[in-house]
């Protein structure tokens, strides 16, 4: 019997899915990721983008918001099959922040969480409040005998390590004690942080803004994460960066991450 592939499951925050539609397929073609979280869409529903998407090969969903925000999950040669649309906890949240289905037999819930600057004041508030729903919905899945990946843009800075100068981002909101705190209480949960797991220890970055030449000189923050359960963890094989991505002309200033699991078993 011919082993199965590896999946390769992605996250990419876009900046924009109008303005970085080439690069997008671009990326697409070039590594072919198997499931695709995308992440501040920055498109109502209407424009998002599903007619080019499926003529590369992906079956997607979206949930869209006008300006900023809205999340997406791509499968290749597969449509994904939803599961939640918009993170429990809060009936008034209409921020376009979370999305959840079933791709190639993971469940993956598509993430892009608040920024939470400035702080302090309501928009911190709002991100801390939102880890904290995050944390009771990942409770519910952590332990699910499928594999589960929460992946996206958690605009967290998890330690030190994680930032090419820590004290450059100390009044940041993405690296306060309260936020790797909760970051830390989601992973103790059964999570596995699986870049890191497969990188090993030191830097490894997913975002770099647009000031100084920080994309090329390598000066970035590590805030995309892919959070695996231990039924996904235990299939982990490889990691990465796709930094390329970043270093092209108009690019999003985050670069897509991944890992690779062992393909689940079809059910008998």
């Amino acid at each position: 019997m011919t082993p199965r592939a590896p999946l390769r499951i992605a996250t990419f925050n876009v900046n924009g899915i109008g303005t970085r539609l080439p690069q997008v397929l671009a990326w697409l073609e070039r590594e072919q990721p198997d499931i695709v979280a995308l992440q501040e869409l920055k498109a109502t529903d209407d424009a998002f983008p599903a007619v080019e998407l499926e003529a590369a090969g992906y079956g997607a969903l979206w949930l869209g918001q006008r300006s900023w925000n809205g999340v997406a999950l791509l499968g290749r040669h597969v449509e994904p099959v939803e599961s939640r649309r918009g993170l429990p906890g809060d009936a008034c949240d209409t921020q376009s922040r979370y999305l959840e289905a079933a791709v190639h037999g993971v469940l993956v819930g598509a993430l892009y969480l608040p920024n939470g600057n400035p702080r302090p004041g309501p928009k911190f508030d709002y991100k801390l409040a939102w880890m904290a729903r995050l944390a009771k919905h990942a409770e519910t899945l952590v332990d699910l005998p499928c594999p589960v990946a929460l992946i996206g843009d958690y605009n967290v800075i998890p330690t030190d390590e994680d930032v090419y100068d820590p004290k450059a981002w100390r009044k940041d909101a993405l690296i306060q004690p309260e936020v790797r705190e909760a970051f830390a209480h989601l992973l103790a949960q059964g999570w596995t942080d699986g870049l890191r797991e497969a990188h090993g220890p030191g830097a490894i970055y997913t975002f770099w803004d647009y000031f100084r030449q920080h994309a090329e000189r390598d000066r970035g923050l590590r805030i995309d994460h892919l959070l695996l359960n231990a039924t996904a963890a235990k299939g982990l094989k490889h990691a990465g960066v796709d930094r390329w991505v970043r270093l092209q002309e108009k690019a999003s200033d985050h670069a897509p991450a991944w890992v690779e699991i062992a393909s689940p078993k079809p059910p008998p």
